[in-house]
Order: C-alpha cells, then structure tokens, then sequence
C-alpha cells in the first residue's frame, strides 16, 4: 500500500476511532478488543496506531507478564477479569487468556486437563461477557513464515528493537508446525457465534492496520454524538504577580541549544 495512501487513510479512520471512542464514553458501553497471532505479525504496531490518537483514560493496553506463582494458582480467568472495562472504557488485549491455546500449549506450560477445561470455559466465559453488553472483537494475525523471519532478521539487526525479540520468539521458528496446528484446534472451539474470530493478513502492515481499524469501526454501533462548544475565556487582566526569580530553581539543561549549535558549526566547515 503506498505510503501516503496509507497515511491519509489511517489518519481518516484514525479520526473515525476518536469519534467511536466519544460514543462509548457517553452511551457508558464497554469494548474488548483482543489481539492474537504470530510473533511478529504486527499486533503492537497495530495496537499503537489504535490508541494513538485515543484518550489514554479510557482506551487502555492490556499486556500481562507472566503469571506469578499465586496467580498461577487462581481460576485461569481471574486475573483477566480485573482488566476488563467499566462503563466508557475500551481495553484492548496484546494477547490475552488465549495464551493457553497458544504458547502454554505449545511449549507445554500448561497440563493436558488445563488445556481441555481451557477450551470448554473460554465459549462459556466469552458469551457471558458479550451477554453483559461487552463488545468483544477478537483478532488473529496471520503472517507467512517467510515474512516472520525476514522480521526477526530485522530486529536481530537493529539494537533500538532487539528488546522485541525473545527465546521464545526463536522458538517459534522450530515449532511453527506445531503451533499452526495448536491455532487451528483453537479456531473450531473457540470461534463462536457470540463471539467470532476475525483473521488479518498481516504480511502487508499496513493493510493489516488499516483493515483491522476499519473493521472494528463497522462492527461497533457507534453514532456521532454532539460535543459542547468550547470557548477559550478571555484571560483576566493580571494581580501583581512576578515570577520568583530563575535562579531559585532546578532547571534542566538546555542540550538542544547546543545540538543546534553543534550542527551550525559544522555545516560552517
């Protein structure tokens, strides 16, 4: 997709979330958006491009460490709950419960019998939620292992983004086999009227980003709703007051005069 297509269009749609968000602060609905799929299919960046523009307040990432030993001890669902949005709010999941028909699956973090009961509570845990009136989209990022590589490679290569790239990250490499099958078995149990899967084709980022916003857009009932008009008072005429003098204060240093005078200098040579 062209970038300054890509540009204008995810800033529109952008624009179009800022709207939904409005709707769901004054009609007091709940959104659960969960973001599933390959490492390094994109679900970050397009989380980012979600809330760029959103109210920090009431649009929150959820991004849970891994379970400590108490909570690993705890109804599976319980320390999602927690998270989940009070009325206005919108939360959004970069990964969520469905780590147990993932990578706990995979790599054998979980028991058979807690996977099982995993795939027969999650429906039951999800259609209570939606018959709450939570609006809950649920997205996998599908991206070919061609592309998931070449991405690893890219961020083995960069040290600003080598943090994103975990053992468990390179594992998947070797288990890509393994986990296609442990998604697919995951998708006819949990893909359910109430709350269905949708897949992104994630190869291109920035469709992905732009299909995911759309989408997610269409599916919520938002209408416009009508702001009070806001004007800038004038500001009153001043008391007296004087500033306590520069000195009395910590200030930080200005570095960027000098990286300005710096490159002055040089370009001068």
């Amino acid at each position: 997709m062209p970038k300054k297509l890509y540009e204008s269009t995810l800033y529109a749609l952008q624009a179009q979330l800022v709207e939904m968000q409005e709707w769901v602060k004054t009609s007091g609905s709940r959104v659960v958006v969960i973001f599933e799929g390959r490492d390094a299919a994109g679900k970050g960046s397009t989380i980012k491009r979600v809330t760029e523009y959103l109210n920090p307040r009431m649009a929150r990432i959820v991004a849970l460490p891994t379970p400590t030993e108490r909570e690993k001890t705890e109804w599976y669902f319980q320390r999602f709950i927690e998270h989940l949005p009070a009325a206005g709010e919108i939360v959004l999941f970069d990964r969520s419960w469905y780590n147990r028909a993932g990578v706990e699956r995979v790599m054998d973090f979980c028991t058979p019998e807690e996977y099982q009961r995993f795939l027969h509570q999650a429906p039951i845990f999800e259609r209570l939620l939606v018959e709450d009136g939570i609006f809950l989209r649920k997205y996998w990022f599908s991206v070919s292992n061609s592309e998931q590589e070449r991405r690893f490679q890219s961020r083995l290569d960069d040290p600003m983004r080598r943090w994103k790239l975990s053992p468990m990250d390179l594992e998947s490499i070797l288990r890509w086999e393994t986990y296609s099958r442990a998604k697919d078995e995951m998708m006819v149990h949990t893909d359910t009227p109430d709350a269905h899967w949708f897949e992104v084709e994630a190869d291109d980022k920035r469709k992905a980003r732009i299909n995911t916003i759309h989408h997610l857009l269409s599916s919520v009932p938002y209408q416009p709703v009508q702001r009070p008009a806001l004007v800038l008072p004038a500001r009153p005429p001043g008391n007296g007051y004087q500033r306590p003098p520069r000195e009395l204060f910590h200030h930080v240093p200005d570095y960027a005069s000098t990286v300005v005078k710096a490159s002055e200098k040089s370009k001068s040579k």
